[in-house]
């Protein structure tokens, strides 16, 4: 089952790129491990999958344990992360996709033995349940950390409304890219700010028409296994 899953999922990435006039090789998928115990997380990474990522530290630690043998794995942090947390998991991951604070970056910044690879969370929408920086907001913060020599902003990062139509996926979507854009325009040396992590199970193929660089992918990929 996860190995039809994984045909169809590429499929869609491949037919989402065609449409957008992309390279297939332009999109990383991401696996989002959280809904599955260690073992089925193995069956993905026998089957090549190199991307995997957990919402919380605990869970993070305990698959990367799980499948140290795998030592091709890249490990991504994809929930908020509480700064009494980072000393625990910020050495052992290669991405984080949820930077939404000052004082999070100082954290980050004192706790690293690593320049780590981070995405900054912004809230297009506005949501009051959802982290992130306001738009006007993202410019000035990733200035602000300049000399932050342990973080390294490659791109943007958000998450769309549920329930969202696709007239809103492709509008918050396409106001994201444009952010990335105008950031990546500053040629920050600490914010190269060229990725685009977007699109989850329900909405990534939309995602990926308007410029993600990376989609993460969970429901999909565990459907009937």
């Amino acid at each position: 089952m996860l190995t039809d899953n994984l045909k169809h999922i590429n499929q869609e990435i491949l037919l989402a790129c065609e449409k957008a006039q992309r390279s297939v090789s332009d999109v990383t998928m991401i696996a989002v491990t959280k809904s599955v115990e260690s073992q089925t997380a193995k069956e993905l990474a026998k089957l090549g999958v190199v991307n995997m990522a957990e919402n919380r530290v605990d869970k993070l630690l305990e698959k990367k344990m799980a499948l140290k043998d795998f030592s091709v794995i890249k490990w991504h942090l994809i929930g908020n992360l509480q700064r009494r947390k980072v000393k625990l998991v910020i050495n052992e991951i290669d991405y984080f996709h949820a930077l939404d604070s000052f004082k999070l970056a100082e954290e980050i910044q004192k706790r690293a033995e690593k320049e780590i690879s981070c995405f900054v969370e912004v809230n297009i929408t506005g949501e009051e349940s959802k982290h992130g920086f306001k738009p006007a907001e993202v410019l000035p913060f990733v200035q602000e950390i300049a000399e932050f020599d342990k973080i390294k902003i490659i791109g943007l990062m958000t998450m769309a409304p549920l329930n969202a139509s696709e007239k809103e996926l492709h509008e918050v979507f396409s106001e994201l890219k444009k952010l990335q854009c105008a950031i990546s325009d500053q040629h920050l040396s600490n914010a190269p700010c060229t990725e685009l992590s977007m699109g989850m199970s329900n909405d990534f193929p939309i995602a990926i028409e308007e410029g993600a660089t990376f989609v993460r992918i969970g429901t999909a990929i565990f459907r009937g296994a």
